[in-house]
């Protein structure tokens, strides 16, 4: 009897500690949940996960890196497919690979260090931490704060040369970098949000110069080494540093399924921006960083405010709109989350924290654009954001029409490339709209007034999973997503000035392609004639006509092989494309020089052969002018 008491005795003590300990965790934001925030249970996650990946590796994907944090612990890490698909080297913990723009939240960690040290104030007019006379494009007078870098809206347009190489002997100092692929700046500061890889390192730069330490060590010294990042390196060049080399993947490209080619590592003079590589365990030491237990503080920085700060909205577009959190990426996940993406030459990350939960997933494959692991898992994983119900909701007619990235190059050729790859909005039902962009298609779902939620489509589509429509009047001023606003077609590039435009290049080009052949059979019909007959006195004005199209043809062939080799891989030095823009302007003045001479030929002459000739001269000297007249508008001369 005694002993059956004591038992009762210690049986109610035991549930009284286990109601208290419960209590206590319940209070301190700990231990509250088993599971992740979509609801998987960590006991089954990697079962889950094993089942998700598997549908992808070594059909969609070559390989990945996924590592799950709850509660400050790694409850998952694990490789899938292969690191090197030729030698069969699998992925395992140890693999080294590309961070891509995941780097960028290294620079906004240091640059919140230095504000905590009181060296930088985030609402200054950054030109003071920079040299004078630095940066020579801007437009406005207005200041361009440290802010507006992180928020992505200083105002700068999208530079496509000089970003990345691919061998590490083309890569120059952080500062040469920012130089020679400075660019122009075309809004005002605050105004549209168009993500910028320069903006980054310019801010990286004023890190440099504020430390007195290149930025890669300021880097390793003051958040690699503190948080025993032992496996990874702020720095494109992994050559540096033998012991990952060794360990380093090899990137590929989807060519179809199960089936993958070779890509180049990335090598970048602006490397703060995406030129990080490690494993993907240092990668979640780096989020956990983020993640202190309540009541402790990252050891980051120094006060516990500083953390608070950074993972607070910084931007937005509209009220339940993901926006921007000094330098991260909010994401409508089950609970808030933030993160950030990267993609380099031949390798997709991403990097998702929840710190509501404390929880974190890195996922880092060695592919190009990779989407069904990169987004779908992350989606998988962290859940998505209920919506409340909306009523009064605006008709979805509204929001439609062509929209151009903000984020593109203004100036040069490539200013083209945009307009090839726009966001087309049309309505689907009564509540749905079909985004299409750059080939592929998916569908949004309006859960509030113009905010719309991704319900279908494309996995690539997932990395945009809201949209929000600015409608003032009656117009559409701006579609917001992801990473960058999408605006209305300006006047000089309006639909129909789009379509002329195709229309007269596919004239010109399909006609500088064919004239040729035509000349060639004239030529040989002309040789047979000639043996039966006296030759035909020489004519000056048929030569010219010769000369002026094969000149056009010349100058087709030169931009089509340039804009052949930009789609192959847009990550090029702008010396590699210089010398086809000085052939063009080469081929250019000899089509100038020959009209010239067909011009005075006709002047010298006026019989009736002449005059028959100069007809027939009038299509290609026509076509030559239209030809010009595009590489003009899309400034192929620059």
């Amino acid at each position: 009897m005694l002993r059956k008491g004591c038992t009762l005795v210690l049986s109610m003590l035991l549930f009284l500690f286990s109601s208290i300990t419960a209590i206590a965790a319940e209070d301190t934001g700990e231990g509250t949940s088993e599971a992740t925030p979509s609801g998987i249970p960590l006991t089954g996650l990697e079962t889950f996960v094993d089942d998700y990946v598997k549908k992808y590796i070594g059909q969609q994907t070559v390989g990945a890196s996924v590592v799950i944090v709850k509660d400050g612990q790694v409850v998952l890490s694990k490789g899938y497919g292969y690191a090197d698909v030729e030698r069969q080297i699998p992925v395992s913990t140890d693999t080294v690979m590309e961070w891509g723009s995941i780097s960028k939240l290294a620079v906004w960690a240091s640059v919140m260090q230095l504000a905590e040290q009181g060296k930088i104030d985030l609402n200054e007019d950054i030109r003071g931490y920079l040299p004078a006379n630095f940066l020579t494009k801007l437009r406005y007078d207005a200041p361009i704060t440290m802010l507006h870098l992180m928020n992505h809206n200083a105002g700068f347009e999208e530079y496509m040369f000089d970003m990345a190489y691919q061998s590490p002997e083309e890569v120059r100092s952080l500062e040469e970098g920012l130089q020679l692929a400075q660019p122009a700046q075309i809004y005002r500061p605050g105004e549209v949000v168009a993500y910028s890889n320069y903006g980054n390192s310019l801010a990286a730069y004023i890190v440099e110069r504020i430390s007195g330490q290149p930025f890669h060590e300021y880097v390793q010294q003051h958040i690699f080494d503190p948080l025993g990042m032992t496996h990874s390196i702020a720095h494109s060049v992994v050559e540096d540093r033998p012991d990952l080399l060794e360990h380093k993947a090899k990137g590929y490209f989807f060519k179809e399924e199960g089936s993958f080619t070779p890509g180049s590592w990335n090598y970048m003079s602006m490397y703060p921006n995406g030129g990080n590589n490690g494993t993907a365990e240092d990668l979640a030491k780096f989020a956990m960083a983020f993640l202190p237990p309540a009541g402790q503080q990252s050891p980051l920085f120094e006060k516990q405010d500083t953390l608070g700060t950074m993972l607070t909205q910084s931007h937005t577009s509209a009220e339940g709109m993901p926006g921007i959190a000094h330098g991260f990426w909010e994401y409508p996940g089950q609970h808030r989350t933030l993160g950030h993406g990267g993609n380099t030459i031949a390798f997709a990350t991403n990097l998702q924290l929840v710190p509501e939960d404390r929880f974190a997933i890195v996922i880092m494959t060695n592919q190009a654009g990779e989407s069904h692991i990169v987004h779908g898992l992350t989606k998988a994983i962290v859940g998505t954001q209920k919506q409340a119900e909306a009523v009064n909701l605006p008709d979805v007619s509204e929001v439609r029409g062509e929209f151009v990235a903000a984020r593109r190059p203004e100036h040069g050729f490539m200013k083209l490339f945009p307009y090839l790859t726009m966001m087309k909005l049309k309505p689907l039902g009564a509540d749905q709209l079909q985004m299409t962009l750059a080939g592929r298609t998916g569908s949004y779902k309006q859960v509030q007034p113009y905010l719309y939620e991704k319900v279908s489509g494309d996995s690539a589509l997932d990395a945009w999973p809201m949209l929000y429509a600015t409608v003032k009047d009656g117009d559409v001023k701006a579609i917001s997503v992801y990473t960058s606003d999408y605006l209305p077609l300006p006047a000089s590039k309006s639909m129909p000035v789009l379509v002329l435009s195709a229309a007269l290049a596919v004239l010109a080009i399909v006609y500088f392609i064919i004239a040729p052949l035509v000349l060639l059979v004239r030529a040989v019909m002309n040789a047979l004639r000639a043996r039966k007959r006296r030759p035909a006195p020489r004519n000056v004005s048929r030569k010219l006509v010769a000369g002026l199209t094969l000149t056009g043809t010349g100058i087709v062939a030169n931009n089509l092989i340039l804009a052949l080799r930009m789609l192959s891989n847009n990550e090029r030095a702008y010396a590699e494309v210089y010398p086809q823009i000085i052939v063009n302007y080469g081929l250019t003045g000899l089509a100038a020089i020959l009209l010239g001479a067909l011009l005075l030929s006709w002047m010298k002459r006026r019989s009736a052969s002449t005059a028959r000739y100069k007809w027939s001269a009038i299509l290609p000297a026509a076509m030559m002018v239209v030809l010009v007249g595009q590489l003009v508008f899309w400034q192929f001369y620059s």
